[in-house]
């Protein structure tokens, strides 16, 4: 406890540090203000229908990434999940069209263009969902809705400025702010719901004649459980050995020294989880616009949070991003490229194509069983909620939920301690350095 406040005191010190918390903390407050900002035409009193039809299911992922807004009918009611959407598309043409490439390669400037691009396309999902949102509240809550026709455009509008506004506000927290805006964002949303859920999950163990408190025990028992298992996913590393040179005199080296190349068993963090559930996400947006039969059965299927093609889909989705987005993230052939450079080598292996391959196939190897057990983590709140937890409580057992919080956690935890050690304090933990999903 005395090491705690003492790091407190610490933080509070550094006048950089603590004005970029505080501008932090602000940020947040202001997007927890617009959660509550009904749309203009829309009865608040009469929407106890949305917060039961977001209660559970994909609608209830929905209404947590945006902090209860999507069942506020709030102008933020979208989240930034149109935005990631988004972010997937440019990431997938970065990998197929030259131009892209090209951009990728440029530096700032490129970075500048397809973010530039991303915001463009983000406009043209909202412009995709805004509707499908509205068409749900006409068709559900006729009563609650004023304005007709007038209501539909100016509501697509409010909900496209709504998520455009909190990408804003994201973008503020990634400059000068602490830790990444858009993934804080989404994590104080999923934090909103937290006491809500518990509570409903004491009453409903509370309602049972008995064990209704033991068997609530054994749930925050394997939560806990299963939190810190997340935890050494995200941290977990797998080093291969690197010969370097010691010294270099004139053209010859002496000695040698061995280090390590860090391959984490999860180096894509949770980004294959926010990118499968943005894709899961699209059933809902068609359903909005199409009363046909024929895509009831399709609809219904890839809307059931506990069905078995929803959440064999979600895994199959989870194991091919991962992969997907450490290919982008880590390139073998640089990598070997660049200890070429350095001097080193792997012993037993060529330097250059070698080299390359061994890295690449060690990856791929400790790459597999960290997407398996990702994707298993991202389909525990359907045992869950099989087993008899009520949803919301459900979605924090596991799942998308936890491994945002925990992976967000451990970044802003590290830009923190980052700063402390900078300045020659002591860092948040005694026993080592805080990894984050990025790497050590």
């Amino acid at each position: 406890m005395k090491r705690f406040i003492e790091t407190l005191q610490n933080i509070w010190k550094i006048e950089d540090l603590r004005s970029r918390i505080l501008y932090t903390l602000g940020i947040i407050l202001i997007y927890r203000l617009g959660s509550y900002i009904v749309l203009p035409g829309v009865d608040p009193t009469m929407l106890e229908g949305l917060k039961q039809q977001t209660s559970q299911g994909v609608l209830g992922l929905l209404d947590m990434f945006s902090g209860g807004a999507f069942s506020n009918a709030s102008v933020f009611a979208l989240g930034v999940m149109p935005y990631i959407s988004a972010s997937i598309v440019m990431q997938l043409l970065g990998m197929a069209v030259p131009y892209y490439q090209r951009l990728q390669k440029e530096g700032e400037s490129g970075r500048k263009k397809i973010n530039q691009h991303t915001r463009l396309l983000t406009v043209v999902i909202l412009f995709l969902q805004a509707p499908a949102y509205l068409t749900n509240l006409h068709v559900q809550y006729q009563g609650a809705i004023t304005g007709g026709r007038w209501f539909d455009i100016t509501g697509v509008f409010l909900l496209t400025a709504g998520t455009i506004f909190v990408m804003w506000l994201g973008e503020r927290i990634t400059e000068n702010g602490i830790g990444n805006g858009i993934s804080l964002l989404i994590m104080v949303g999923i934090i909103a719901r937290f006491p809500s859920a518990f509570l409903q999950e004491l009453a409903s163990r509370l309602d049972q004649k008995g064990g209704g408190l033991v068997i609530l025990l054994i749930e925050i028992v394997l939560l806990f459980l299963v939190f810190v298992a997340t935890i050494m996913l995200i941290q977990a590393t797998r080093k291969v050995p690197v010969q370097y040179a010691k010294r270099i005199v004139g053209n010859k080296q002496y000695g040698g020294v061995r280090q390590y190349i860090p391959l984490k068993v999860n180096p894509a963090g949770v980004l294959p989880i926010i990118f499968a559930q943005a894709l899961m996400f699209i059933p809902i947006t068609i359903a909005g616009f199409t009363k046909s039969e024929s895509m009831t059965g399709f609809v219904a299927a890839f809307a059931d949070y506990t069905g078995f093609w929803y959440n064999f889909t979600f895994a199959l989705l989870i194991i091919l991003f991962t992969y997907f987005y450490t290919a982008i993230i880590i390139n073998p052939n640089q990598m070997a490229e660049d200890m070429k450079k350095n001097g080193g080598f792997i012993p037993g292996v060529k330097p250059g194509k070698k080299t390359a391959e061994f890295i690449d196939n060690i990856l791929s190897r400790i790459t597999l069983p960290g997407a398996i057990f990702l994707a298993l983590v991202a389909i525990l709140p359907a045992f869950a909620m099989k087993a008899g937890m009520t949803s919301g409580f459900a979605h924090f057992y596991g799942g998308t939920s936890l491994l945002i919080l925990v992976g967000v956690v451990l970044d802003t935890l590290q830009q923190i301690e980052s700063h402390l050690l900078m300045r020659h304090y002591d860092g948040l933990m005694k026993t080592g350095r805080i990894k984050g999903r990025s790497g050590v």
